[in-house]
């Protein structure tokens, strides 16, 4: 249960509802989801996170899928279930397979294992792994 309600367009600011139409142009699609219809209560936290997102998920080095699976990393490691649903549902969207799925979970979970280990180890950075 959310702890603030998600608004309508009805209910928004003007400020707000060009941030969703915003988002709605760029995606190509007249779904605004709950992320952003609950940050909507703070209109200019909304368009920060917005324009932010926009650059970082945007054209770049990275392939629109990678930045999509790293999302859905980032966001197991930091138990956010919202956000393993939305960027996994956008992965399969640009492509992701069930094998790159599968393969990524395996990677999350090793990871996961490993950091463990290692931070309860506190094993010393090798010299040659230093930048």
């Amino acid at each position: 249960m959310g702890t603030v309600s998600l608004l309508s367009d009805e209910e928004v600011s003007p400020e707000a509802l060009a941030v969703f139409n915003d988002i709605r142009a760029l995606r190509g699609t007249d779904y605004v989801n709950n992320f952003w219809r609950a940050l909507a209560h703070d209109p200019a936290l909304l368009k920060a996170t917005w324009e932010r997102l926009k650059v970082v998920m945007g054209p770049g080095e990275l392939d629109p899928l990678v930045k999509e699976m790293i999302y859905v990393a980032v966001s197991t490691a930091n138990g956010c279930s919202y956000c393993v649903h939305s960027h996994t549902a956008a992965a399969k969207a640009k492509g992701m397979t069930a094998a790159q799925h599968g393969e990524l979970l395996g990677v999350i979970g090793m990871a996961m294992q490993t950091n463990g280990i290692v931070t309860g180890l506190q094993v010393d950075v090798d010299e040659v792994f230093r930048t």
